[in-house]
């Protein structure tokens, strides 16, 4: 490992915010400049909840934290895990028993979890936050935000049905087909509960109408907020990550100041890219180690389904369309895909291989990990596709690079039934790295046990497969 000066300058005075679990055992009081809250919403399952401001905006993002165990190991470097694109902090703790964030902190890491803007509990005002103080709009302030809303929930409208019908196409190779006609029939079901916000009342879709309303709910509180404070890829890189890490490093003080990492997907993207530019910039990046999972700067090589997101992201673009509601859609498509006529049943492969998950929760997942994405950020992560791979916002900088002279050690995961993040896609950029720093490893047997996009995370045999991996790879840079 290189050791040289820190990466990211201390934050001068910082107003950071924590709350935490009365039921943990005592433990040492934060620096005083830390404001310390009473409560944290039911949502967050972690032992603390912490918030930490962003100097360059209005933006606190939440860090979920996970106390390590007493009884393991005393580790020397906190572990930082990075969710995906448009998810929040609760695929990393779906459940005790499927929880990887959890299973990490029995081993004896100070684990924490960040939510960047926009996702989960991150929020552009904390103050005052407590258990049963989640976010409300009157009717007056609801009947506002959708009316300000409606050009736009229209032009979404307008997307989400050129998406699916060539979904259609994709997947059945022809528009007059049974399947063809389902799916389009299906978006413009879509359609009208995004613009109406209403289910039709059948005994099929169970309590889904009530879930999927509280989900456009959150959706169009969000609306305004997006149109006012829009990011992309850069803003997460430059700005939140560095603040994240720096507010790990006050909180947990590791003697060399170096933090461990595991990202998932666009999390393990964020870490390449902040190893790359830092190489390029001759700054030391504060990480002992990296581990990706389904992550890669570059897909060229690959048939990811991914590639369908495309026609969506251009369109946006033209029409100037503030956001992609990925949480709304997913809570909609939902019952099409779990439940007869099944007839998007196409979707759940994309998430998680057949019988990897309990179909419970597999539900809680959809319904509850996805957030809303700006079309500017889907944009950006589009150039994934694009020859040189991801680059940042005005094309100047190809992350994949630099990636080659990192001296970070690096944990590559791919998993052997990825739609979203194909093996060939990942060893993309696992080739660039030295051999020696790097380690890539794909997870699934020909005739199964099989790892989708999701599964490296928490599928029921993640923690007997996958986790094991990934902490002795931890642990041995762990020094």
């Amino acid at each position: 490992m290189v050791m040289g000066m820190t990466l990211y300058a201390r934050i001068q005075n910082p107003q950071f915010f924590t709350l935490r679990n009365s039921a943990q055992a005592p433990y040492l009081q934060p620096p005083a400049s830390l404001k310390a809250a009473k409560t944290k919403p039911k949502t967050c399952t972690a032992d603390e909840l912490h918030y930490v401001p962003v100097s360059s905006s209005d933006w606190k993002l939440a860090l979920w934290r996970y106390l390590p165990s007493a009884r393991a190991q005393r580790r020397n470097h906190p572990l930082l895990l990075l969710s995906g694109v448009g998810t929040n902090a609760i695929g990393y703790d779906l459940a005790p028993e499927s929880s990887f964030a959890r299973f990490m902190s029995r081993q004896g890491f100070d684990t924490w979890i960040l939510e960047l803007r926009g996702a989960g509990l991150s929020s552009l005002d904390v103050d005052g936050y407590g258990e049963d103080s989640e976010i409300t709009l009157s009717e007056g302030e609801r009947t506002d935000t959708v009316y300000k809303s409606n050009k736009s929930i229209s032009k979404l409208s307008e997307k989400f049905i050129h998406l699916f019908e060539r979904l259609s196409d994709v997947l059945d190779e022809g528009k007059n087909s049974a399947i063809a006609i389902q799916i389009k029939d299906f978006t413009r079901k879509i359609v009208s509960f995004i613009e109406d916000g209403q289910l039709p009342a059948k005994p099929q879709f169970y309590n889904f109408q009530e879930r999927f309303s509280s989900s456009l709910e959150d959706f169009l509180k969000q609306l305004d907020l997006i149109v006012k404070y829009d990011w992309d890829f850069d803003h997460y890189l430059e700005e939140d990550l560095p603040a994240a890490m720096e507010y790990i490093r006050i909180q947990c003080g590791p003697k060399d100041g170096k933090l461990l990492a595991v990202g998932h997907s666009m999390g393990g993207i964020l870490l390449y890219a902040m190893l790359s530019k830092c190489c390029f910039e001759g700054r030391d990046s504060g990480l002992a180690s990296v581990t990706t999972l389904a992550s890669s700067l570059d897909y060229t090589p690959s048939k990811s389904s991914l590639k369908l997101l495309l026609p969506v992201a251009d369109p946006a673009k033209a029409l100037n369309v503030p956001v992609i509601p990925i949480g709304a859609l997913l809570a909609a498509a939902h019952p099409f895909a779990s439940r007869p006529p099944y007839i998007l049943s196409w979707l759940n492969p994309q998430i998680s291989a057949p019988g990897m998950m309990h179909p419970q929760l597999f539900e809680k997942l959809v319904m509850n990990n996805f957030c809303t994405v700006p079309s500017k950020l889907l944009l950006q992560l589009t150039t994934v596709f694009q020859e040189g791979g991801l680059r940042n916002r005005d094309g100047s900088f190809f992350y994949k690079a630099h990636l080659g002279k990192s001296k970070v050690p690096i944990l590559a995961i791919a998993g052997d039934k990825d739609l979203i993040c194909p093996p060939e896609a990942v060893y993309e950029t696992v080739k660039i790295i030295p051999e020696h720093f790097g380690t890539y490893k794909v997870f699934g047997e020909p005739w199964g046990p099989h790892y989708a996009h999701y599964d490296l995370v928490g599928s029921r045999l993640a923690a007997r497969q996958v986790y094991p991996c990934i902490i002795d790879f931890l642990s041995r840079h762990d020094a």
